[in-house]
């Protein structure tokens, strides 16, 4: 299918604090296709991202897009979402100067699986990477599942060396 009919079946729009509960469902499911989200923390995830994603949308905390079907049913199909987070000014030696300004975090990029390779996700991420550039969000950084990481190549993220402790306090 070409970009041109998927554009005419949903359209991309801002989430808000009313889709917390869509938001928390497609965290849950991402996780579970990635094989990290035992049954029983099924249930508490979801509730748990439903509070945070109704708060946090609503303060700015936490910026994100749905693409929703175009019809009677409005059903959400995908979305992507950023939690912004403060970052200390840090050289860029590559472009000589200081990126400063909050970094997004691209959080929750979940299609639903009807509706996988059609360039959902894509039009999600340009959504989202075109409001970075317009609001001067200079960082943006995600985790990427071995999915989901040939389209993050493709729209310029490249690999970086990050580390994770996973000791706990």
């Amino acid at each position: 299918m070409d970009g041109q009919a998927t554009l005419a079946v949903y359209r991309i729009r801002r989430a808000t604090a009313a889709d917390a509960g869509v938001l928390a469902r497609h965290r849950a499911e991402m996780f579970r296709d990635m094989g990290e989200l035992p049954d029983a923390l099924h249930d508490t995830l979801i509730e748990a991202a439903r509070a945070y994603f109704t708060q946090a949308v609503a303060d700015g905390r936490y910026v994100a897009w749905v693409a929703e079907l175009d019809d009677q049913s409005k059903a959400i199909v995908a979305g992507a979402g950023l939690q912004l987070r403060e970052l200390l000014p840090r050289p860029y030696g590559a472009r000589g100067r200081l990126v400063r300004g909050p970094q997004g975090l691209v959080m929750n990029v979940y299609t639903e699986r009807a509706w996988r390779r059609r360039g959902v996700a894509d039009a999600l991420m340009r959504e989202l990477l075109q409001w970075c550039r317009q609001n001067g969000i200079e960082s943006v950084v995600l985790h990427a599942s071995p999915e989901g990481r040939r389209l993050y190549e493709k729209l310029g993220f490249t690999p970086t060396n990050e580390m994770r402790y996973d000791e706990g306090p």
